[in-house]
């Protein structure tokens, strides 16, 4: 991140911090337009970047029209010839739950400190204090409601973009026992946006707008054209982050409601990865140019990285702190917090290891992996080879 300290300090004084921060918002944006080092990537990112971060556009307060153009792919003969695909569909089918049967009637109270939502050791408080903000008992159960509320309003967002991608997947994949198998995931994703969405609605009575950097990836693979960027997009990328988020949170919080939702919702989102895998697998390793694959890999580096930042909670940030801090001190804060240092560690932990068995983690790429700090996932187990329950105990 470059230093705007020195030019800011030429500004008046009640001035430099609101200047600050949108100097540092600019400066982060830019930084990372101007990390992606391939062409074909940046050309694929760059206008979901300029909608995302730069126009804002999942904060106007009204729905959003994102253009996609893709083939549906239809098959008349009906092949049966992937049969883990299969297996993944009968799993499926024995696997839907209806939202309503979770219970409902569990009582949530966000200041309950004998049930609480998140440990103090996920905030770094520490950090806060020594800007010179001081929080009574009452104040950090209300920061960590807020921080739970933001974290639980990406998932539901992030559920929405994954209903909609699962459709187009389901419409695009080339292997009929796919489409079966995609027809299940859509109706999974509804269950996810309908349980999401309750309980912030019921429980927590808050929701926050989508975060730029999540909003970037999905505008980005519900808009490009290539069925198998979807699946790179949703199925490896999105749903492995989405099982190291669910697991962390599952793993913190004592709240019984939320911590069944979770457990439900991490069922899911074990076959939806594996179902990525295998349709990835071949299709990267076998049919793909040597340039196709290069670009693919230099493309899911660089939007590892980019869920890597979306969890600076910047929506957090300006609600409780903007003004008082700036936003470079609430990311270094953020980026060293026990709870989000966990979170990425999860999150990169599921995802490395899926890169790898799709083919997308050759010796050309596995150098940025190691400067970015990720070469300890790379012998991970991948999707294909780890279970629910596994997650579940992992977590």
């Amino acid at each position: 991140m470059w230093n705007v300290n020195r030019l800011v300090d030429l500004f008046p004084p009640k001035l430099r911090r609101k200047t600050r921060n949108q100097l540092d918002s600019y400066l982060e944006t830019l930084e990372v337009f101007t990390s992606v080092k391939d062409p074909r990537v940046a050309k694929a990112l760059l206008p979901s970047g300029i909608r995302g971060l730069l126009l804002h556009r999942g904060k106007q307060g009204v729905p959003t029209k994102l253009t996609s153009s893709h083939q549906a792919y239809f098959d008349w003969t009906y092949p049966a010839d992937q049969p883990e695909m299969a297996e993944l569909y009968r799993r499926a089918k024995q696997g839907q739950w209806d939202a309503d049967s979770m219970p409902w009637h569990t009582s949530v109270d966000p200041m309950n400190p004998e049930v609480i939502l998140l440990p103090d050791a996920f905030v770094d408080f520490a950090h806060l204090e020594r800007h010179g903000i001081r929080f009574t008992a009452e104040e950090k159960l209300r920061l960590k409601y807020s921080i739970v509320t933001w974290m639980l309003s990406q998932f539901l967002h992030g559920e929405q973009g994954a209903l909609l991608a699962a459709a187009q997947v389901t419409e695009a994949v080339q292997f009929f026992d796919g489409k079966c198998y995609g027809a299940t995931q859509v109706m999974d994703e509804g269950r996810h946006v309908e349980v999401f969405r309750r309980y912030l609605d019921e429980k927590l009575t808050k929701l926050y707008p989508i975060n730029d950097n999540l909003y970037v990836i999905i505008d980005s693979l519900i808009s490009d054209c290539r069925w198998d960027m979807k699946f790179l997009g949703m199925q490896i990328m999105v749903e492995g982050l989405a099982l190291g988020a669910f697991g962390t949170l599952y793993k913190m919080t004592e709240e019984p409601l939320l911590k069944n939702i979770l457990k439900m919702v991490i069922q899911d989102e074990a076959r939806h990865v594996h179902y990525g895998v295998v349709a990835l697998r071949e299709h990267y390793t076998k049919e793909l140019t040597e340039s196709e694959r290069r670009e693919r890999e230099d493309w899911a580096f660089e939007v590892a990285l980019l869920m890597r930042n979306r969890f600076m909670a910047y929506e957090v940030y300006e609600e409780w702190f903007e003004g008082v801090m700036t936003r470079a001190q609430w990311r270094e804060g953020v980026m060293n917090s026990p709870g989000m240092t966990e979170f990425r560690q999860v999150m990169f932990r599921r995802l490395v290891p899926n890169l790898r068995e799709i083919g997308l983690l050759g010796p050309r790429i596995m150098p940025s992996y190691e400067k970015a700090g990720l070469a300890k996932y790379f012998s991970g187990a991948a999707a294909d080879k780890i279970t629910a329950d596994d997650l579940l105990h992992d977590a």
